[in-house]
């Protein structure tokens, strides 16, 4: 097959190039310009798509032996990942960018536009599985749970699936930067990225309040109303956070305040206790399936984080969206997370949450243990 091999400047996506030009296919390299100040330089282990990274691309494809070139989508990115964090959270959501970015630019633009050039698929470094079973391909977890990356990509769809190569799926990440040194690849020890990529100090409210100003509000009680303290911009806060609130004294019980809810018309941020953050009831809109539309309702797990853990929990239909009944309580989820549903390892598909509370289950009465449903085809 042709395929394009999508180059970061890292180890992963590195190995999965050369794993794919190893295994015959006839691989061409690309690195994605999504910076619109691409002369900026790396913060340690901090950001991606800088300078630095498009060197190491290029040095990595010239050791393996293939074509590279340098695609700029920094547009593109910017249109729908970038301005769309903004939105989300001048909307008081919290959103996740990588999952935006894969859903509109890895496997959409980057495989339109490989598939427009006459390659057949794109090959990533993310380390997630691909399964195919009775003509359908499943997408699956990692095999290092702790470098799993199924959740990012749960977005995808199955004509995606169908076009996407996962190299390291089946390796954990030490095999991964050994296997990097061995091939005298210079990018076997560096440093992953990590956090917002194109936030590269880290410091996200800095980043956001120069683009959405200053925008004062109240800090409330949830249960007497008392206004406890003021603040600059409600863009600042996620639920569930603790630290850095601004509360201006302290509380009746002394008890820790967490941030249960943001108003972002009125700036209004509600703050309580630690257990006004359990919820049990989840809707989500915008529901994408990675093969068929399964069958509800469904026993099954979600994943509300990156790196979070599972819930068990009953999937139901609701008005054109979502309702996720969790028989495992979460904690501090906002509206913007995405919600990712699993049966066992395969990733049944994703939606973005829209709303969070705390209820009683109606209907399906759930076992104590674990009942995944059968979805066919698988």
């Amino acid at each position: 097959m042709r395929v394009i091999a999508a180059m970061s400047g890292g180890v992963d996506s590195a190995v999965a190039a050369a794993r794919a030009a190893e295994a015959g296919h006839d691989v061409t390299g690309i690195h994605l310009a999504l910076s619109r100040n691409p002369r900026s330089h790396r913060t340690g282990a901090r950001g991606c798509c800088t300078v630095e990274d498009a060197g190491d691309a290029r040095r990595a494809a010239d050791m393996i032996g293939i074509p590279f070139y340098v695609w700029d989508l920094s547009d593109r990115f910017h249109a729908d990942v970038v301005e769309n964090f903004v939105a989300e959270y001048a909307a008081g959501r919290t959103p996740n960018p990588c999952v935006r970015c894969n859903e509109s630019i890895k496997f959409t633009a980057v495989l339109d536009r490989a598939v427009a050039l006459g390659f057949d698929a794109v090959a990533t470094g993310h380390y997630a599985q691909l399964v195919e079973v009775d003509g359908v391909v499943g997408l699956h977890r990692a095999v290092d749970p702790g470098k799993d990356q199924s959740y990012v990509l749960g977005v995808l769809t199955q004509p995606q699936l169908r076009r996407s190569m996962f190299p390291l799926g089946d390796s954990r990440k030490d095999a991964v930067r050994a296997e990097a040194a061995r091939r005298g690849l210079l990018v076997a020890q560096k440093p992953d990225s990590h956090d917002i990529c194109f936030i590269a100090d880290g410091d996200t409210s800095g980043w956001l309040r120069e683009r959405l100003g200053s925008g004062g509000g109240e800090i409330v009680d949830h249960a007497s109303g008392e206004v406890l303290g003021h603040h600059e911009g409600a863009f600042g806060f996620t639920v569930g956070q603790r630290k850095g609130l601004g509360i201006d004294r302290p509380t009746d019980d002394g008890r820790p305040r967490y941030v249960l809810d943001i108003e972002p018309v009125s700036g209004t941020v509600t703050v309580g206790p630690r257990e006004e953050l359990d919820v049990d009831r989840l809707e989500g809109s915008a529901p994408r399936w990675c093969s068929s539309v399964p069958q509800l309702p469904l026993r099954c797990t979600v994943q509300l984080r990156a790196h979070g853990g599972e819930h068990r929990a009953v999937l139901r239909p609701s008005d054109g969206q979502v309702l996720i009944e969790l028989l495992d309580p979460a904690r501090g989820i906002a509206p913007g997370q995405t919600a990712v549903v699993y049966d066992g390892s395969r990733v049944v598909g994703s939606c973005t949450l829209v709303s969070a509370s705390r209820g009683p289950a109606v209907g399906m009465t759930a076992p104590a243990t674990v009942a995944v449903a059968q979805i066919a085809p698988r």
